[in-house]
C-alpha cells in the first residue's frame, strides 16, 4: 500500500507542543506513526553500559507522532498540504498536492 507520508519527506506539524515546526521524517514507526527530526523530544534516562562503551545520563530522544498530526510541506505555497494519488499516462502511481495538483515525487 502506498503511504501519503514517507521517510525523507519534509513535513509541518499540525498539532501538539511543536505545532508549526518543520522537520524531516526519519522513519515510520509502525503503520500510522512517524518520527520527525528534532520534533516531539522526550528526555530519557539512560543507564551506562560499559560493555558497549555507552555513557549514562539524560538523553533527548525523538518520539513518534501520529501521521494525522503532520502534513507534507508544499514549498510553492510554503504551507502544509494534503496528499492525493494520481496515475500517470505511463502507468506510474504518484503522490500529488491536493491544492495545486503538482506531483510530489519527481
Amino acid at each position: 500500500m502506498a503511504t501519503k507520508i514517507r521517510k525523507g519527506d519534509d513535513v509541518i506539524i499540525l498539532a501538539g507542543k511543536d505545532k508549526g515546526k518543520r522537520g524531516t521524517v526519519l522513519r515510520m514507526a509502525g503503520e500510522d506513526r512517524v518520527v520527525v527530526e528534532n520534533i516531539n523530544l522526550a528526555r530519557k534516562h539512560v543507564k551506562p553500559n560499559p560493555n558497549v562503551g555507552e555513557q549514562g545520563g539524560i538523553v533527548d530522544k525523538e518520539m513518534p507522532l501520529h501521521v494525522s498530526n503532520v502534513a507534507l510541506y508544499n514549498p510553492a505555497t510554503e504551507k502544509g498540504d494534503r496528499v492525493g494519488f494520481k496515475t500517470l499516462d505511463d502507468g506510474r502511481k504518484v503522490r500529488i498536492f491536493k491544492s495545486s495538483g503538482e506531483v510530489v515525487d519527481v
